[in-house]
């Protein structure tokens, strides 16, 4: 998976994500909305149903009782129970009506509308018992009886049970009224409150995704565009249309973008200048120079004839300008790593071989302990191979002193140098910055035998195969830099020429390999 892929992958979760919070902070509003307005209606509807049912039988079985069954004899009988009990419950109201009276103590009658449906078995022992009570009358001077009532279940049916006692004498009556269609019709309400409260769910979810779409478009289009900035199309910016916030957004992130822009391309101006003011001046350089070392070498040559006044002033003059020549050589090849023009030229090499090859050109073999073994094989730039070996050592042989271990070895797919010096070895402040361009280790000592360019070369050449290379220092002692490239730097050639003389010539010299940057 390219990593344009995997970063659209990673955009499409996250706003698939804000996506389905939005959607589910918009279903739990709805539904908490929803369900609580359901359970409100549901409560009052219910007492409402219940309550008018209850007082309309409540109140017709109060009045039988006091039309009915207080105009019964004194000493009723059964049968007159029975008929007062029938003609009670003869009403349009549906209860049954359960009648008892006592002919002499402990051996009540009792007179049923329906047996099949209410007997005494049927009234709740608490409420006989405070039917039977009498209660203190409002006045406070008498006793009566009161009508009672409870909701009960019988048979997994709700039943409203009831009960009173004719006051100053007469029968105790109950009634039971079936309340199972007040619940059907109250299990009806609920099932329409439920469908009701899932459509209010589902319609915010509907208004929830049509609220996100709204909004997270442009919060997607933004993104894309800061996307797309990121990679360097500065050139992006965004349509804007209406006047709310995501639209002074979208104008807010054209005008940073255009003035980013802009900044981008006076840097970039400068930036480029800079580069040709440096090669351009190293090519120029390059032929006085190369008449200068002429001629310096020459004098090299005769300073055991010169003055003894005269002869250390030549020294001087020829070793400044090998390092002017160094410097110069150095900057032209950093100025074709910042322009992107420095190239592999691959080829299939024995490792311990260009090792070899790099050490004996230098004269380092009697300074150097090499540890390889032949026969492995690698592609890469050979002569790039050899800019990062003699800046390596060179740079252990200045700082840490003979002997320098190097040990080559593979590791997977990857080719491992190590270097290893026997010196003080780096200090912990300095070891991030020893690959840096210019960096000095000591501020007291500005100027060096190198140009402090090396170990930065060094590492842009190991970055162009596709590696890398880390400084540390070992536990017994020494600095150790570490080389890894890939044992196939096939992949990352550039196909589009050939190194051009400049850039394939003069890296080879040994004073300038044996730069360092610390």
């Amino acid at each position: 998976m390219t990593e344009t892929a995997k970063r659209s992958l990673r955009a499409g979760l996250r706003w698939t994500s804000l996506r389905l919070r939005l959607v589910v902070v918009f279903a739990l509003v709805a539904l908490t909305a929803a369900v609580s307005a359901s359970a409100i209606a549901y409560w009052l509807n219910r007492e409402a149903v219940l309550t008018r049912t209850q007082d309309t039988a409540l109140d017709d079985f109060h009045r039988q009782m006091q039309d009915t069954a207080a105009a019964l004899p004194e000493r009723s009988t059964k049968d007159d129970l029975q008929r007062a009990a029938v003609r009670m419950a003869g009403n349009s109201l549906g209860y049954s009506v359960l009648l008892v009276d006592e002919r002499e103590r402990g051996k009540p009658i009792v007179g049923y509308s329906d047996l099949d449906r209410f007997t005494r078995a049927d009234v709740p022992d608490s409420l006989r018992e405070q039917v039977v009570r009498k209660q203190a009358a409002a006045s406070g001077e008498e006793r009566e009886y009161r009508l009672f009532w409870q909701r009960t279940s019988l048979a997994d049916t709700p039943y409203l049970v009831a009960g009173t006692r004719i006051t100053g004498g007469g029968p105790t009556g109950y009634m039971l009224k079936s309340l199972d269609q007040e619940r059907q019709d109250l299990n009806s309400l609920a099932w329409s409150l439920g469908i009701a409260t899932a459509l209010a769910l589902v319609g915010s979810a509907l208004l929830a995704q049509a609220a996100a779409t709204t909004v997270l478009r442009p919060v997607q289009r933004l993104g894309d565009a800061a996307r797309k900035l990121g990679e360097g199309k500065l050139d992006t910016r965004l349509v804007v249309s209406g006047t709310d916030e995501l639209a002074d957004l979208s104008r807010t992130f054209n005008k940073t973008a255009g003035s980013l822009e802009k900044k981008v391309a006076d840097m970039s101006a400068r930036e480029e200048a800079s580069r040709r003011f440096v090669a351009d001046m190293s090519h120029e350089l390059r032929t006085p120079l190369t008449a200068i070392t002429a001629v310096a070498e020459v004098l090299e040559d005769e300073a055991d004839s010169l003055d003894p006044m005269i002869a250390p002033a030549v020294h001087l003059v020829v070793s400044e300008t090998r390092r002017l020549n160094d410097l110069v050589e150095n900057l032209m090849e950093v100025t074709r790593f910042d322009a992107g023009t420095a190239h592999l030229v691959l080829d299939t090499v024995d490792v311990a071989d260009q090792v070899t090859a790099c050490i004996d050109a230098r004269a380092w073999l009697d300074a150097v302990d090499l540890d390889a073994e032949r026969g492995m094989m690698v592609r890469l730039d050979p002569r790039r191979l050899d800019v990062i070996l003699a800046n390596l050592i060179g740079n252990a042989l200045k700082h840490g002193g003979s002997p320098v271990g190097v040990r080559v070895r593979t590791e997977g797919e990857e080719l491992v140098i190590e270097v290893r010096d026997h010196g003080p070895g780096i200090p912990e402040e300095v070891l991030p910055h020893v690959f840096d361009r210019f960096y000095k280790a000591s501020a007291s000592r500005p100027r060096s035998e190198g140009s402090g360019l090396g170990l930065s070369i060094a590492m842009e050449n190991a970055h162009i195969h596709g590696g890398d290379i880390t400084a540390a220092n070992s536990p017994q002692g020494g600095a150790v830099f570490t080389l890894r490239l890939p044992r196939d730097a096939e992949k990352l050639a550039r196909r589009d020429g050939p190194d051009d003389e400049d850039d394939r010539g003069g890296q080879g010299t040994r004073e300038r390999n044996e730069d360092g940057a610390t």
